[in-house]
């Protein structure tokens, strides 16, 4: 699929699909077609952009996703990557303890007051 319907069929703007692509998070090829300069963008970059969506909202840094996109796609030692991918998990179950903790804090002020 071009561009614009991988944006319209995602939710993503162009300029933001074309920002995950030049940090190597999206990938495209060539058209077949010769008479033009268009890409075509393969139907797994929908599941890629629904994923940096939520990476995002959780507080993920650029790096982070290519980290784990390169993990995912094997572009390093699988060993690496299970390791990048654990720590990743674990950052994010921290992350979400420290939150839970200071909801049940302003949940307590609420109660008290």
């Amino acid at each position: 699929m071009r561009i614009g319907e991988l944006a319209e069929r995602s939710g993503v703007s162009r300029d933001t699909i074309r920002f995950y692509e030049r940090n190597g998070l999206v990938i495209s090829k060539p058209s077949q077609s010769g008479t033009n300069n268009y890409r075509e963008y393969p139907d797994d970059n929908l599941i890629r952009l629904n994923f940096f969506a939520k990476a995002r909202e959780a507080g993920m840094s650029i790096a982070d996703m290519r980290d784990i996109i390169e993990a995912m796609d094997g572009r390093c030692d699988a060993a690496i990557a299970k390791d990048v991918i654990t720590s990743k998990i674990a950052e994010l179950k921290a992350r979400g303890e420290q939150i839970q903790s200071v909801i049940a804090f302003l949940e307590r002020g609420l109660s008290d007051g």
